[in-house]
């Protein structure tokens, strides 16, 4: 064995080694951010996006709330009713007589004053 050299001894790095560590580690550093902020800018434009898409079914979700009240009002629903049904709209005066007893007889009497 050499009188200079052991074998037990360890290295300490050198300038060369730690500038290429702290190189390293910024490039990793540098590479997180910018990933992340693309994976924010992709998530933003995504959330616009959907927001946008929200927004138009709240609009036609407020026009078919407007349409099922037109459709379901009782001048729409009336002209309907006697039509097509044969129905109308009972007088004031009009008096219906329902039978009490519990025989099954369906006979039921109009009379009008």
């Amino acid at each position: 064995m050499a009188a200079g050299k052991s074998r037990g001894r360890s290295r300490r790095p050198g300038r060369r080694s730690i500038l290429a560590f702290v190189l390293l580690g910024f490039v990793l550093v540098a590479t997180g951010v910018i990933t992340r902020r693309v994976y924010g800018v992709t998530q933003a434009a995504r959330i616009r996006a959907l927001s946008r898409h929200r927004d138009e079914l709240e609009a036609e979700r407020i026009k078919m709330d407007a349409a099922i009240r037109d459709a379901s009002s009782r001048a729409r629903l009336e002209p309907l009713a006697e039509q097509r049904l044969d129905m109308h709209i009972a007088p004031p005066d009009q008096i219906i007589y329902l039978p009490r007893s519990s025989a099954g007889s369906a006979t039921v009497r109009h009379d009008s004053l």
